[in-house]
């Protein structure tokens, strides 16, 4: 298949810090709004983390078959469905990024590599050795998962987020995660340790890796931005009548 090759003149960058889960989602999708109202073909990538930490869950899952809710509740776990596939998700020592854009290849798996092409150099440029794109969405280093990334796409723009694992509890996400038996659960942590890894490398050391990795990948200017007042405005409302209601998160 031949390589796609996109280019833009500049990227908004916008660096949201850590944020819990309700914001989090809220923002990115009222992001691909407002790339939708553009007249421009800027794209935005954006840069966050979550905190408290939180579990999300793919857009067509159910919240009882994946997630212990009382656990999350004790320990002071988010829960939040995305509006992208794929399975549950702890968050919690990671870089998050978003990446909303209305110029991408139609083929899905293009698009992906597309979009994580960037992660892969970011992760080469930290001086880890041969990280390579796996598809459909996943990035490995020696073999090991060290991030997983999600797409959806909506009156031609396409929003993909994807984490990067800075550090793994495996106690934590089993925790969190529905294992029913024993047996079952000490075997898939011993296999997911076997399969998972994380960088071990700070927020900010990543990030600035990652964001300089996205603007050689597209020949583009970064452009730091914050997200504005009606942004803001938005995703509060997103939050209210979306992210933030037992009828979304728990709609399966």
């Amino acid at each position: 298949m031949v390589r796609i090759i996109i280019k833009f003149n500049e990227i908004r960058l916008l660096r949201t810090g850590h944020n819990n889960a309700f914001w989090n989602m809220a923002v990115d999708e009222v992001l691909m709004q407002s790339v939708r109202r553009s007249t421009a073909e800027t794209p935005t990538l954006r840069l966050y983390g979550w905190s408290p930490s939180a579990v999300s869950i793919g857009y067509f899952q159910s919240v009882e078959q994946e997630v212990n809710t009382e656990i999350c509740k004790k320990t002071g776990v988010d829960l939040v469905r995305r509006v992208t596939g794929g399975g549950a998700v702890l968050h919690d020592s990671e870089l998050t990024y978003s990446f909303i854009t209305r110029k991408y290849p139609q083929n899905i798996l293009e698009s992906y590599r597309l979009i994580c092409d960037p992660i892969v150099s970011c992760l080469g440029n930290l001086g880890f050795n041969e990280p390579r794109f796996v598809p459909l969405n996943d990035i490995l280093i020696d073999g090991k998962k060290v991030s997983g990334n999600a797409q959806t796409r909506k009156e031609g723009i396409l929003l993909q987020h994807g984490t990067i694992l800075l550090d793994v509890d495996f106690e934590k996400m089993f925790s969190v995660l529905k294992i029913t038996h024993q047996k079952i659960q000490d075997k898939l942590i011993k296999n997911v340790k076997e399969r998972v890894r994380g960088l071990n490398r700070t927020f900010e050391e990543v990030s600035a890796a990652l964001e300089q990795a996205f603007s050689t990948k597209f020949a583009a200017k970064l452009v730091i931005d914050k997200i504005t007042s009606q942004e803001c405005k938005d995703s509060r409302m997103l939050i209210a009548t979306k992210y933030g209601t037992q009828a979304w998160n728990w709609r399966r």
